[in-house]
């Protein structure tokens, strides 16, 4: 191919939808491409591949090109898509792909699964060596969805679709949110890029590195029971998994400038899918070792495989991790999330919170069985005031349940103590494959 050819045809592929995709991801719209010219029959390859910085951050990128063939899977661009993801795991570096596909190349046969395979195969390999996120911004349908809904975290435009299922039914941003399959519902395809570089500022390169600092801002001046933006630096909360369980919030934020998982659970029962977020947010800040501040509030889990679920995930967990009692903390669901199967390093409990092995009506009736024997509507004033008496924070602290009882305006300051002594901390584990819970 002479130069004069060589320019045209990448010309022609620098006026692609996709190519646009990554100029607008990367910093200054600068990013270098990888096999560029690959050929896929008698096109180029169905995807733009490369590397740049986002927020000055290195990563890895790819855009499926619908202007080449629909976007579809092809051998192509599964070899592409491969030595992307190789390439991450050389470098430690995180990898992006923004997904627009009419489906597969089904004149390819059997050599288009085994491209599937081995991408899916090179993603698996680096999953908690790099963050992985996945930007649905057309269709994504058939096999192609599995590899985008197996991120980390996945970002979709509101008119996207993603499903296994080529019709495509029933597969919207918005359902796929509250089946928790979408972290992020963004309201168009440039609000889903820049919600992808905002969530890399949060996450470090790789599992062997800290995110990057920022500059520590005080917290907004917010009322009581706001407990996450009272610790947090302001403008610092990145939110996500918003639609999928209404007990329990999942979000990123910035303590004096680092990143923190952050979990809020806010009274009710935590559902299965509350006890699936929290599970999932646990188990990648472990794997990036990114510290957990829990706030605990709940009545407990709606069943035992919940329980089970977030239980592990704790207990598992290595990283850092800080639970505050901000209201009810009963039975199993405080030895989940703040108690001995936690192992958390440091739990406090607000003035004014209540720590039982049962729910407090329960508790009063087995320990103070002639005080319930009152009127149905005088039970509730008397088994609050039991509560009270027996049930309290500073009772707990006194048996040694918590560290410390704090009130809110103490609540930063406790906890990024907590978090700048907890810095430093390593764990030796036993030599496994991996839990099997």
């Amino acid at each position: 191919m002479s130069m004069e050819n060589v320019t045209q045809a990448k010309s022609a592929i620098e006026q692609t939808s996709a190519y646009k995709t990554l100029t607008a991801f990367f910093d200054n719209g600068e990013f270098v491409s990888v096999d560029t010219l690959a050929k896929s029959q008698d096109t180029y390859a169905e995807v733009v591949a490369g590397y740049g910085a986002v927020n000055e951050v290195p990563v890895y990128a790819f855009a499926q090109n619908s202007d080449f063939c629909g976007g579809a899977m092809s051998k192509a661009q599964a070899a592409k898509l491969k030595k992307i993801y190789g390439l991450a795991y050389k470098t430690g570096c995180p990898v992006v792909g923004f997904y627009d596909s009419r489906g597969g190349r089904l004149d390819e046969g059997n050599a288009l699964l085994a491209g599937y395979g081995e991408v899916l195969n090179a993603a698996a390999e680096i999953s908690g060596v790099v963050p992985q996120i996945s930007v649905v911004l057309g269709s994504c349908l058939g096999t192609g969805a599995l590899n985008a809904a197996c991120a980390d975290f996945v970002i979709a435009a509101k008119d996207s679709k993603l499903s296994l299922d080529t019709s495509g039914s029933a597969c919207d941003a918005e359902t796929n949110a509250k089946n928790g399959v979408v972290s992020v519902v963004a309201e168009s395809a440039q609000e889903a890029i820049e919600k992808a570089r905002d969530l890399i500022s949060y996450l470090p390169a790789n599992n062997l590195v800290e995110a990057d600092a920022y500059e520590e801002l005080e917290p907004e001046d917010v009322e009581n029971g706001c407990y996450a933006r009272k610790l947090a630096d302001a403008d610092s909360i990145f939110r996500f998994g918003t639609a999928f369980g209404s007990s329990a919030k999942t979000v990123f934020a910035r303590v004096e400038g680092r990143t923190v998982g952050i979990i809020n659970t806010k009274g009710g029962t935590l559902t299965e899918a509350d006890a699936a977020k929290i599970a999932k947010h646990v188990r990648f800040c472990d794997a990036f070792s990114i510290p957990v501040v829990t706030f605990v509030n709940a009545d407990g889990f709606e069943d035992i495989r919940s329980a089970a679920k977030v239980t592990s995930a704790f207990a598992e967990a290595t990283t850092a991790k800080i639970s505050v009692v901000t209201g009810k903390a009963v039975g199993a669901l405080y030895i989940a999330l703040a108690g001995t199967g936690a192992n958390a390093d440091a739990v406090y409990a607000l003035d004014g919170a209540v720590i039982s092995p049962v729910n407090p009506e329960a508790a009063a009736l087995i320990m103070a069985p002639e005080s319930m024997n009152v009127s149905v509507e005088e039970q509730k004033k008397v088994a609050a005031d039991f509560a009270r008496d027996n049930l309290s924070a500073e009772k707990a602290a006194e048996c040694g349940y918590v560290d410390d009882v704090i009130f809110e305006e103490q609540l930063r300051r406790t906890v990024s103590d907590a978090l700048r002594m907890l810095s430093g901390k390593r764990v030796s584990t036993l030599s496994k494959k991996h839990s099997t819970i």
